[in-house]
C-alpha cells in the first residue's frame, strides 16, 4: 500500500503560485514600456517586429504599461522578500541552496538524464542540483532585476546605483537580458512539468505526494 508524504510546505506553494501570476505581469508590462524604445536586435532583427506589438495590442501603451509595471513590482518585490526569509529562517533552504561546487557537475549529468544520454540520475534529496542551480540562480536574478529596475528608473537620484550596473544603457541591458532569462526559465520549468508527469504537478497544489511504489516496498 503506497503511503502519502509532506512534500511541498504550504508556504512554498504560496509563494510559487504568487511569483507566476505577478511575474507574468511584469513581464507584460515591461513589454509595454519596451515598446517606447525597442533598441535591441540580433543581426538588424528586433526581438519584437511592429506586427507583434500590434498583434497583441502592445503599441502606444506606454502609461499603461510604467503604471502596471511600479504597481506590481512591490508585489513581486514583497513576495520575494517573503520566500527569502521563509526559507532562511524555516532551514529549507538546505534543500534549495547547492552545497557544494560538486552540484554543477551533478547538474550537468541531470541535464545528460533529461536528454536521455544518461542512464541514472545523480543522488538527491528533496531538489536535484540542477533544481538548486536554477532556484538560487532565479532569487539572484530577481534582485538584479529590481536594482536594475530603480537604476533606470531614477538615474539621477540613484546615479551611484546606475554607476554600479555600468551606467543607464548597461543597466537597461542587464534588465532586458534578465526578463528574456525569466522567460527562458519558464519554458524549461514547463517542460521539466510535463515530463515530471501529473503526480508531481499534483503535488506543488496539495504538498502531498504518493510515494514510488519501489520506496513503499523498501519500508
Amino acid at each position: 500500500m503506497q503511503k502519502v508524504r509532506l512534500k511541498h510546505l504550504l508556504a512554498i506553494r504560496w509563494f510559487h503560485w504568487v511569483n507566476f501570476p505577478v511575474l507574468f505581469l511584469m513581464i507584460w508590462s515591461g513589454f509595454l514600456i519596451y515598446w517606447a524604445n525597442d533598441v535591441y536586435h540580433i543581426a538588424g532583427f528586433h526581438f519584437f517586429p511592429a506586427w507583434v506589438y500590434n498583434l497583441l495590442h502592445m503599441n502606444y501603451r506606454l502609461a499603461d504599461g510604467m503604471a502596471l509595471h511600479f504597481f506590481f513590482m512591490w508585489f513581486f518585490v514583497l513576495n520575494g522578500i517573503a520566500y527569502v526569509s521563509y526559507t532562511i529562517i524555516s532551514g529549507e533552504w538546505r534543500y534549495l541552496v547547492p552545497q557544494s561546487l560538486s552540484a554543477f557537475r551533478d547538474a550537468w549529468h541531470v541535464m545528460l538524464y533529461d536528454v536521455g544520454l544518461r542512464r541514472e540520475l545523480p543522488p538527491q534529496e528533496k531538489y536535484n542540483a540542477a533544481q538548486q542551480i536554477s532556484y538560487t540562480g532565479i532569487v539572484a536574478m530577481g534582485i538584479g532585476s529590481f536594482l536594475t529596475g530603480l537604476a533606470i528608473y531614477k538615474p539621477i537620484q540613484l546615479a551611484w546605483l546606475t554607476w554600479l550596473f555600468g551606467g543607464y544603457e548597461f543597466a537597461r541591458l542587464i534588465h532586458f537580458s534578465l526578463t528574456i532569462g525569466y522567460l527562458l526559465f519558464f519554458l524549461v520549468h514547463v517542460a521539466q512539468v510535463i515530463r515530471a508527469g501529473w503526480r508531481n504537478f499534483q503535488s506543488m497544489i496539495t504538498g502531498l505526494e504518493l510515494e514510488p511504489p519501489s520506496e513503499a516496498a523498501h519500508e
